[in-house]
């Protein structure tokens, strides 16, 4: 069904567009190319500025990393996102994984990653927000709420945990206790790696110069994305509203969040496409070029320098990864003998 869709989708923009493909190809061909590098290089102000928002998550529980390396990072986990079918799921997998090679643990690195996430589409639900109010029309408060909330729920917990963690062993040993007596476990099990747990939640110090810092480099990795956008539209000789353009962005990023193509192939084209002529006002064929020059620089040049960065830097790490699984084998099976 979902393929049916797309297809009538991409047929639909073909016929649409048909006539306007030459005016198109004439915009590109008479692109201004500094804007079109400047372009380029506020895609990577945007993605540097999201590896400062891990760098300053994962400062915040204990784990120090340079920016070179956590940058990295997110070239290689955006490469596989946008590239791979169910890319978000490597991506995550990948990250959870160096940042543990990093020395953080399992909490640290689940936290990271979670509140990075939220932060993220909080910034997203903020420009969307801002362009429906700019336009003139209503806003989805919901679509607001949820992640400020998410962000507070989770700085709560942890902030409770690490100035109560008696309190809070105490509850999670009862409940254990309780788990234990109904599997008919040993009353202790499972104890201490309970304890070890709420060790890791104390030692996420996130304070308020920290949640700034990080909501910071978050406003700007949005905020560069949106720039580059607008760049595009510059460099093939567009004018778009800004309103307009924080919708159009915001409409791309979340119809491309939707599991199907990789990267949101095909789908987050003919949204932006449709976008930019109806909410930046901007015409068909500028539309198109326009398009193409943002998903060429946002989507297939990160995509390249990603996997060029994970061929140089994490490849070695699967051998890694596969020698260490082997010597634990090996260990189970001599203990076994």
């Amino acid at each position: 069904m979902l393929a049916v869709a797309l297809l009538a989708l991409l047929v639909g923009e073909g016929v649409y567009l048909a006539p306007r493909l030459h005016e198109s190809w004439r915009a590109l061909t008479e692109m201004h190319w500094g804007i079109a590098l400047a372009c380029v290089v506020a895609q990577a102000v945007s993605l540097s500025a999201f590896a400062r928002v891990q760098k300053q998550l994962l400062a915040a529980g204990g784990v120090r990393v340079s920016q070179r390396r956590s940058l990295s990072v997110i070239y290689a986990s955006t490469a596989m996102s946008v590239t791979l079918p169910a890319g978000q799921v490597f991506s995550t997998a990948f990250t959870y994984r160096e940042t543990r090679r990093w020395g953080a643990s399992p909490v640290v690195a689940s936290w990271q990653l979670a509140i990075s996430g939220v932060i993220a589409a909080l910034g997203l639900a903020l420009l969307g927000v801002s362009g429906a109010l700019l336009v003139g029309g209503s806003a989805n408060t919901t679509t607001l709420v949820l992640p400020v909330a998410g962000v507070v729920a989770l700085v709560v917990a942890v902030r409770y945990v690490r100035a109560h963690p008696r309190s809070i062993v105490a509850v999670g040993r009862w409940g254990l206790a309780k788990y234990n007596a109904i599997r008919g476990n040993a009353a202790d099990a499972g104890r201490a790696r309970l304890d070890a747990i709420v060790d890791q939640v104390t030692s996420v110090r996130l304070g308020p110069r920290d949640a700034a810092a990080a909501a910071g480099f978050s406003a700007v990795h949005r905020l560069a994305d949106v720039a580059c956008l607008a760049l595009a539209c510059f460099a093939v000789g567009a004018d778009p509203t800004i309103y307009g353009l924080l919708l159009v962005f915001s409409a791309g990023k979340t119809v491309g969040s939707i599991p199907g193509a990789p990267g949101g192939l095909v789908i987050v084209d003919a949204t932006l496409i449709a976008t930019l002529t109806t909410a930046a006002s901007i015409s068909a064929s500028q539309a198109v070029a326009a398009a193409l020059v943002y998903r060429v620089v946002s989507f297939v040049l990160v995509a390249v320098v990603g996997w060029v960065v994970f061929l140089a830097l994490f490849r070695s790490h699967r051998l890694e990864d596969a020698r260490t699984e082997f010597e634990q084998e090996s260990e189970r099976t001599a203990a076994g003998e």
